[in-house]
């Protein structure tokens, strides 16, 4: 059977810009899926902590959360063509050498080229809510998916979403609130927004119109 998946893939029209980022940046910034694991100590010549953001939108506040923390390093996933563009040209601009990034299925790379217990931090800001009741099998944040990010997380390190719809909040609460891998860092799952997390463009459309944001953050345990 055909994999339930979380997005749809959609060909936005590229700037010029971004296409040429896409032709003459991502051999040198990008990642490809294979057949083997990544070796995070050989990709940034370094060992640092490392956050990985799943479905990056148009990069500006993975690019500024590289910025802001040269100590970390990050891996971005992004199936979309136009963000995959604007971020490589972003890593070009700031000088990042601390931000990789791949344009592919993050459940498919997470499973078959991160090793276990290799992150420390897991970042998923505003994905899609599939709010109609007949997509919620879409969503993500589903109690198999959390299940393989635990065996990818250091024990300690966090998972951190963010929405702007209440109901898709109350379904990854539930969720989590039920995974015995993941303990909510604060005395509910909702968290106070990390200083750390820029404002993203979906966070701002959301409270253009009104929507409210919940961070939730959980440690793993395992």
């Amino acid at each position: 059977m055909r994999p339930v998946r979380s997005f749809v893939l959609r060909q936005g029209r590229l700037t010029t810009g971004q296409e040429t980022a896409l032709k003459e940046l991502f051999p040198i910034y990008g990642l490809e899926a294979s057949d083997k694991i990544f070796d995070f100590t050989e990709i940034f010549k370094r060992t640092a902590p490392i956050t990985l953001e799943i479905g990056f939108g148009n990069g500006e506040s993975l690019a500024t959360m590289a910025k802001n923390a040269p100590e970390r390093d990050f891996i971005g996933i992004e199936v979309h063509r136009p963000g995959v563009g604007h971020i490589l040209h972003l890593i070009e601009k700031y000088g990042l050498t601390n931000l990789r990034v791949i344009r592919d299925d993050a459940v498919e790379i997470i499973k078959n080229n991160i090793a276990e217990n290799s992150l420390d931090c897991v970042q998923l800001f505003f994905p899609d809510p599939w709010h109609k009741k007949k997509h919620h099998k879409r969503r993500i944040v589903q109690t198999d998916f959390v299940s393989l990010l635990a065996t990818r997380l250091q024990k300690g390190g966090i998972f951190h979403m963010a929405t702007d719809w209440q109901e898709y909040a109350e379904h990854m609460a539930e969720v989590m609130e039920a995974h015995p891998d993941f303990t909510s860092i604060s005395d509910s799952p909702y968290s106070p927004k990390p200083d750390s997390r820029p404002e993203t463009k979906f966070e701002r459309r959301g409270l253009d119109r009104g929507h409210g944001v919940w961070d939730l953050l959980y440690r793993c345990k395992l």
